[in-house]
Parts: structure tokens; sequence; C-alpha cells
């Protein structure tokens, strides 16, 4: 997925191939659920956007989404990509928000909308208080 897990390749049992192909599904245009966790444990889980910075993911909201309000609470997250050029492929990663980004996440959620839809992003609304989800892998499965 990342040199970040490359370089812990036996904390996370991925191999170099995998990594490859790992960070080229974050990387590319495949839609992700992320998994959070409700107040009374039971999971929650919502399609979303994703970006990648030097061993990181990021994951853009708003402050006023139920998956923000649940990483306040409890900050481990599960994430599942699947490839959109083979849909039997997929990637799962378990890990935790470790990092909760209010600057630059207007430009973030732009860089995001160019990635999946290749326009400006169509759904800004005023006073809206965008943030950035910076979580870290924990574990990574790569299938």
């Amino acid at each position: 997925m990342t040199e970040n897990i490359s370089a812990n390749r036996n904390k996370f049992g991925i191999n170099g191939k995998a990594v490859k192909r790992s960070r080229r599904m974050i990387e590319g245009k495949n839609f992700t659920h992320l998994a959070t966790l409700m107040p009374d444990g039971s999971p929650q889980v919502t399609p979303v956007w994703v970006d990648y910075d030097d061993g990181f993911i990021l994951v853009n909201t708003t402050e006023e989404k139920i998956k923000y309000r649940n990483v306040k609470s409890d900050p481990k997250i599960a994430l599942s990509i699947i490839d959109s050029d083979d849909p039997y492929t997929m990637l799962a990663i378990r890990g935790k928000v470790v990092k909760i980004i209010t600057k630059g996440t207007g430009e973030h959620i732009e860089k995001l909308s160019m990635k999946y839809m290749g326009k400006k992003f169509p759904w800004k609304r005023p006073r809206q208080k965008r943030v950035v989800l910076k979580i870290k892998p924990e574990h990574v499965m790569f299938d």
C-alpha cells in the first residue's frame, strides 16, 4: 500500500507486490466503505472518498456527519476498498484516526472531487465545517 507499510512489511503481513497493488487501490478511483463505532458499540458504515499522504489514509467529511462524531469518541475504524477494475479484489484496513485536520479541508475536498468526479465539488453548503480524518493503518489485508 505505502512506503510506510512496505517498511513495516512484517507488521502488516503483506509483501512488496501487495504493497504496490494496495497503494494503487487507495490512490485509484475506488470507493471505500468506512466503518466507525456508534456509542452503543454497533457499527456504522459509510461510503467515502479516500486519499493517501505519507503512510496515512485521509477521509474528508463534515462535523455534522455521524462518522465524525463517532471517531471523536472512539477513533477505531475499518476501511474496505473494492477495486473498480476487478470487484473480486479488495483491501481491508483496520486502524485509528490519529488526527482531525481542520485547515486546508476545502482544497482537499476539491482534490478528491477531481479524482472521483472529474469536476469541482458540487455539494458545498454555507457554514459547513469540513474536517479531514487522518487514519493510521494498523492491520492491512489484501485479497
